[in-house]
């Protein structure tokens, strides 16, 4: 029974800078660990320059020509890099977007009741997305829509900017306000 041809696989792609024996390219930058540049060298040089100091030879910019490569301690690089990406990650602040609806017929103490929850929005960083919902006749007057997202805008002026502004979408209207 004849199997057929398989090829060998692929070795698996690494993620990071190529280190040490894996850089194959016959110049490059170099960089020492005391971050001396001693600018375009052979790459057995430098390999031997990084075993010398008991350190790796770590390819940084990858893209230049010649690339540019530093002699470091691989660990630590990495390492940094991990805590760099850690940090990052946590000070990343989500926006979202929350949505406050409305009716056109509003009353006066709904619509504070709204306005403090759209400034405690605000303080948070998050975007308001104000939906005004027609129902039945009150389709005959979009303008008094209009008017109370007109009033809301310029109650929200200091603390807010309209990034979208009014507009009709069948029978509801919609308005996106983000923090200043």
């Amino acid at each position: 029974m004849r199997r057929p041809f398989q090829r060998p696989a692929a070795p698996a792609a690494k993620d990071g800078p190529r280190i040490n024996r894996d850089i194959r390219i016959r110049e490059i930058q170099l960089i020492d660990q005391e971050g001396q540049n001693h600018g375009i060298v052979l790459t057995e040089t430098a390999m031997s320059m990084a075993e010398a100091a008991g350190l790796d030879l770590v390819e940084i910019s990858p893209n230049t020509a010649p690339p540019v490569c530093k002699i470091l301690d691989y660990g630590k690089y990495k390492y940094q890099a991990q805590k760099k990406a850690a940090e990052a990650r946590r000070n990343q602040k989500i926006v979202e977007i929350k949505e406050i609806k409305l009716r056109p017929a509003i009353d006066d103490h709904d619509y504070d009741v709204k306005m403090r929850a759209m400034h405690s929005f605000f303080e948070e960083g998050d975007k308001v997305k104000i939906t005004m919902r027609f129902r039945g006749r009150e389709m005959a007057h979009p303008d008094l829509g209009f008017k109370v997202l007109d009033r809301v805008k310029e109650e929200l002026a200091k603390v807010a900017k309209v990034e979208l502004e009014p507009r009709l979408e069948g029978r509801q209207m919609v308005m996106v306000l983000a923090p200043r």
